[in-house]
């Protein structure tokens, strides 16, 4: 479910890059997903759904200034500095290339698995490494046709500098990941992000307005795709980890290319079809593996 609201937002935001700045943008669905969290945490049905959420699950009510500070860290990889690279990255791409592009992901979350947390590597692993590379060169410099220091590979590296801050934020948050009030933290996640990306776009002068008839698709993305797949994002890494939860994330790219190609309209070629179904060879070979953040 997460990767299905990450591949339609991931579309979706193309066309709204035609009217906003990509820091107005993402301030805006941060704050509007902020909102709604807030609504729902001070609502009547929290309790309940806090309920089903958690089911059976263990879960600590106290929330600590390390957590706190944890928190604060995640929203600013995860909600400032990755969505404004990712934006501004998909404003000089296609959607499909940058859809397909986030596998990169899942490669940068192993790696902080085995350099930070002293993951041990196995020698199968590194064909899942290549693999995972070889896609992202070939998507990033079209087929290295691309390989001069243009708008569309610096817009392709954007992507994947935005992939390794948000890899940072799926790991970090595991640690806030078996806490209760998920409403709470979510909520001041996207408006810690979405307040800073706002400051600092008025700031810039940036304007914040939008047809009327676009105002609907800001809506299902703030509302709709970012504030679910951020709590359905915290309960899945509790539930399996957050490799395994960037492992199945990562089909993300998927469903934003199959968007891009029904809805934009853009061209889905063999050799990106090619490169992309490699990538995911690469993540199935990592994570048949057992590289595990738990």
């Amino acid at each position: 479910m997460v990767a299905l609201l990450f591949g339609i937002w991931f579309s979706l935001d193309k066309i709204l890059l035609g009217y906003l700045h990509p820091l107005a943008l993402a301030a805006l669905i941060y704050l509007l997903a902020s909102a709604f969290l807030f609504l729902i945490r001070v609502s009547p049905l929290h309790h309940s759904l806090l309920e089903i959420v958690h089911r059976e699950s263990k879960v600590q009510i106290h929330i600590s200034r390390r957590n706190y500070l944890t928190l604060f860290l995640t929203a600013i990889f995860g909600t400032v500095i990755a969505p404004v690279l990712y934006l501004t990255g998909l404003n000089q791409i296609t959607a499909v290339n940058a859809a397909l592009l986030t596998n990169v992901e899942i490669l940068f979350i192993i790696l902080l698995g085995i350099f930070f947390l002293k993951e041990k590597v196995k020698a199968k692993d590194i064909v899942g490494f290549i693999f995972l590379l070889i896609g992202a060169i070939f998507l990033s410099t079209n087929n290295l046709q691309d390989l001069t220091f243009d708008q569309s590979l610096v817009g392709s590296l954007l992507v994947v500098s935005a992939c390794f801050f948000w890899s940072m934020d799926t790991t970090l948050t595991k640690f806030l990941s078996n806490k209760r009030d998920i409403f709470l933290l979510t909520s001041l996640k996207c408006g810690i992000g979405g307040l800073i990306l706002f400051l600092i776009s008025i700031f810039l002068g940036l304007n914040f307005t939008l047809p009327l008839n676009m105002v609907p698709v800001l809506l299902f993305i703030g509302l709709g795709c970012m504030s679910f797949s951020i709590v359905l994002t915290y309960i899945a890494i509790r539930e399996i980890g957050s490799t395994r939860t960037g492992s199945i994330f990562s089909t993300s790219s998927l469903f934003g290319a199959v968007v891009a190609f029904i809805i934009l309209g853009e061209s889905l070629e063999a050799t990106q079809l090619f490169f992309g179904i490699l990538m995911f060879l690469g993540i199935l070979i990592l994570y048949k593996n057992g590289n595990k953040i738990n």
